[in-house]
């Protein structure tokens, strides 16, 4: 939630900005350069770019920018354009889709809404909480106003819907934060609260409701994610306090649930035919040939994530607590195999490329991780000197990290 808040005295408050929705590599169309969602192309937070450097330091700085406005939302790369949300205006409700050339950030276009939802939010954030997704030919934002825009990547606008209006209730005190999901020409909307709480198939050609599921009334931040069953069919996975629901797409159709309950903050994350799913410490389940429920493969208390979603790399698990414990387990049988203390606290989910980990906590420090030994060590820091809440992007050799008001690029400078 995009989302991601650093204080366990304030109940709730790591909630409204867990950005742990998650995208499978069938959900976009573009590059598999791009980095087209929350967590990126496989939606579990681990890229196939080279190059990113793992040796950090003020020179590794491509460009920054300054934003118009605050936000949490991670940044998209679709091509030569890093996309990214904000909120401006003394009550949240100016809401901007900004999109830069990538090679030297400038801006070429922006486009701004007005929130016809509730934008109350936690003051440590904004609404501009979730990431958006691209399907490769239009980008699609949802803010915590429930306020859904979708804009071709020129940026005119294709249609513009705002379900804080139609669904009045279905908000929180905190702010929503779950992002988009595309799947078979559907957005994934989850909105899930305590009052109207519900998930929604909305039509990617034209905003409207293709389906909608009523769903557990309990706060929820979390994100969905999407997976592919035996037969090579689409399913999005919908995680909540009950547990993991797993529904087609393009129909709404439940197929199966797993009511064994789950966190409402960090997200499952998909790795083949397995389900890291942040359920008493960490459950994995594995999928099954006929496509029934998943069965449990193990679980471990001992792995329980804090706000950022579990990161599966190379035969390793690893979760990391809001303090900055990173834990590494093994993905055979969730057997612990050492601790890392990183700088906290942390909000952001890791990410992952070159076999290393990029860690930012909540004052803006990358710290670079290399898990391959027998202990995790730090290779290299980098202290941006900005607050940043989100979860940050990979793609062309470089980090991509938005603070409160700024916008990182971090690696190597593409060609012209």
């Amino acid at each position: 939630m995009s989302t991601h808040s650093s204080q366990r005295s304030f109940p709730g408050l790591r909630r409204q900005v867990v950005l742990a929705g998650l995208l499978a590599l069938s959900t976009v169309s573009g590059s598999a350069a791009d980095w087209a969602g929350f967590r990126g192309p496989a939606g579990n937070g681990v890229s196939q770019e080279a190059g990113v450097p793992e040796r950090l330091d003020a020179g590794s700085i491509v460009w920054g920018i300054d934003l118009p406005g605050r936000g949490v939302s991670s940044p998209l790369i679709i091509g030569d354009r890093v996309l990214v949300t904000a909120s401006s205006g003394a009550r949240g409700d100016r809401l901007h889709v900004l999109c830069f050339r990538l090679s030297d950030g400038q801006l070429r276009w922006e486009r701004q809404v007005w929130a016809t939802g509730r934008t109350m939010t936690h003051e440590k954030i904004s609404p501009a909480v979730p990431t958006p997704v691209s399907d490769g030919k239009a980008v699609y934002a949802i803010f915590s106003s429930n306020d859904c825009v979708a804009l071709d990547l020129d940026g005119n606008l294709l249609w513009y819907r705002g379900l804080g209006k139609d669904y009045p209730n279905a908000s929180n005190s905190l702010g929503m934060s779950s992002s988009l999901v595309f799947a078979d020409g559907v957005l994934v909307a989850q909105v899930e609260n305590d009052s109207e709480s519900f998930t929604a198939g909305l039509d990617a050609a034209t905003g409207r409701n293709r389906w909608k599921l009523e769903r557990p009334k309990r706060a929820n931040w979390t994100s969905p994610s999407v997976m592919k069953d035996s037969n090579g069919a689409t399913l999005v996975l919908l995680q909540s306090s009950k547990g993991l629901t797993a529904v087609e797409p393009s129909t709404g159709r439940v197929v199966w649930n797993w009511a064994e309950g789950a966190s409402t903050v960090p997200s499952t994350a998909v790795v083949g035919n397995r389900l890291y799913v942040p359920s008493n410490g960490l459950t994995v389940l594995e999928m099954q040939p006929d496509n029934s429920s998943p069965k449990s493969a193990w679980r471990s208390p001992q792995l329980r994530p804090g706000t950022a979603s579990p990161l599966v790399l190379d035969g390793k698990v690893l979760v990391l607590n809001d303090q900055g414990i990173l834990t590494c387990g093994d993905t055979g049988e969730g057997r612990r195999l050492w601790q890392l203390r990183l700088k906290g606290p942390f909000s952001a989910t890791p990410v992952s490329a070159g076999g290393k980990i990029y860690c930012v906590n909540e004052v803006g420090m990358v710290q670079v991780v290399d898990p391959s030994g027998a202990e995790g060590t730090v290779v290299s820091e980098l202290d941006l000197g900005q607050p940043v809440i989100g979860t940050p992007s990979i793609a062309a050799g470089s980090l991509f990290v938005r603070s409160d008001r700024r916008l990182f690029r971090i690696g190597r400078q593409s060609p012209l």
